[in-house]
């Protein structure tokens, strides 16, 4: 498997914990207090970082940091709003169109080299 396409595969594991780590808190633990919220979050992050990590590791083998960032904001979106509509119950906006077109830009300008 290509360097980009394992550095995406792990991506897409980390930002599913880093989504839960961020936001899941809102909807699971309003009554409880913030330390709590943040402890667990604390404990999630550790595993976004443990694929994280070695995501950009390899990734940067086959990409440029600006490349390897942009890749991660898309993943960051393509994972969001399916946590936002289906986990946080959420409703569509257009917004997240809009949203990914500016990244589909983002993504033209700096692969197109």
């Amino acid at each position: 498997m290509p360097a980009w396409m394992q550095a995406a595969t792990l991506l897409v594991a980390s930002n599913i914990f880093m989504t839960f780590a961020w936001y899941g808190h809102l909807r699971t633990l309003q009554a409880r207090a913030w330390w709590v919220a943040a402890l667990l979050s604390w404990g999630i992050a550790l595993f976004e970082y443990m694929l994280q990590v070695p995501a950009n590791r390899i990734g940067y083998q086959a990409l440029s940091l600006a490349q390897l960032k942009i890749m991660q904001e898309v993943i960051t979106l393509t994972v969001f709003v399916p946590f936002a509509l289906f986990y946080m119950k959420e409703p569509f906006r257009l917004d997240y169109v809009w949203a990914g077109l500016c990244i589909l830009g983002a993504v033209y300008f700096i692969f197109r080299s």
